[in-house]
């Protein structure tokens, strides 16, 4: 999907805005900058998941989430890093998603229990 002009000015706004609350003087001006670059951080990841993943792999995604939230973030962090290289070329579907997680998902032991 292409920006439009208008998302192009929204992002314009959000940069001096941000720059804006950095230029403050303070400790407290500081951990507010921190806090509002995080959550800016956090609604641009969550609208490239939008743009880029289908229903059906936000929700697997959102299921991974509720038990794994590490890995869940690190999912995203993956997938926007994709998609900001420009490395998707399509929406990921729910099948797409599966995949990703098995490829990122760390190797289980197995533990073989025999009773005698």
């Amino acid at each position: 999907m292409s920006e439009t002009p208008d998302d192009d000015r929204l992002e314009e706004l959000r940069e001096k805005k941000m720059e804006e609350l950095q230029d403050r003087a303070g400790g407290e001006a500081d951990e507010e900058a921190q806090q509002a670059a995080q959550e800016q951080a956090e609604r641009q990841q969550d609208a490239l998941l939008k743009q880029y993943l289908t229903d059906g792999a936000r929700q697997r995604l959102n299921a991974v989430e509720m038990s794994k939230p590490e890995f869940a973030q690190q999912v995203k962090q993956q997938v926007t890093a994709l998609a900001r290289s420009g490395r998707i070329q399509d929406r990921i579907d729910e099948d797409q998603m599966k995949s990703l997680l098995r490829e990122l998902q760390p190797e289980q032991k197995s533990f073989d229990i025999r009773r005698r």
